[in-house]
């Protein structure tokens, strides 16, 4: 499942996450939370969308409470069902 925000606040979550855990930059928080360097950055620049099991990772060690995120969740299909009807 994937998370789409609204423009602009994936990166505000990502940020609030660095803040909160005390983590000066995206390479650290990478190796912390076991994720690819490059995978992150496309997170934080908004060029993928933030796949659930991260959110959940996110939200776990930062303390930030995923009920008052404002966030729409996408099927794991849906990029395909939009290809498709183009």
């Amino acid at each position: 499942m994937r998370i789409k925000f609204k423009k602009t606040f994936q990166r505000k979550f990502l940020n609030e996450v660095l803040i909160k855990i005390d983590c000066p930059t995206i390479k650290e928080l990478s190796n912390r939370i076991s994720v690819n360097y490059s995978t992150l950055k496309n997170y934080f620049i908004e060029d993928k969308l933030l796949s659930e099991e991260i959110l959940n990772r996110l939200c776990e060690i930062s303390g930030v409470e995923k009920n008052k995120l404002k966030f729409e969740i996408l099927d794991d299909n849906w990029g395909k069902i939009k290809g498709g009807k183009n």
